[in-house]
């Protein structure tokens, strides 16, 4: 059975750790704002349903990836003084991932977005 008190708490801490990193990551702010940017241009240019789903998902999966380098950055933190030599390869790593995802993001965006500005500047 479902206990409202316990999911409640659940989603209370998720709004937390949401909170934090937002307050605290300058690239998941840039990443928000570009979602809402890429949002504002889906709307503007009426992309299809598939698009859409296409685009939000993309951005879903940046602002993912950058809660999870998050989450494993502070880990690594805790492990530094220990484990010196592996925390800059597994940041660098996490790192990558974002990096990975972003650019997979753009490349979607320029596939969907690149039809409809040809077609705003009149090149058929």
């Amino acid at each position: 059975m479902i206990k409202i008190t316990k999911l409640a708490k659940s989603f209370i801490y998720a709004w937390r750790g949401l909170n934090k990193v937002f307050k605290e990551e300058q690239n998941l702010k840039i990443q928000l704002i570009m979602g809402l940017l890429i949002i504002t241009l889906a709307w503007y240019f009426q992309v299809n349903l598939w698009e859409l789903i296409v685009l939000i998902l993309i951005i879903i999966l940046v602002i993912l990836m950058e809660l999870a380098n998050s989450a494993v950055e502070r880990i690594t933190d805790v492990l530094k003084p220990r484990i010196n030599g592996y925390v800059k390869d597994i940041k660098d790593i996490m790192a990558a991932a974002v990096l990975v995802a972003s650019i997979a993001a753009i490349i979607v965006g320029l596939l969907i977005f690149l039809p409809y500005l040809n077609k705003l500047v009149g090149n058929n």
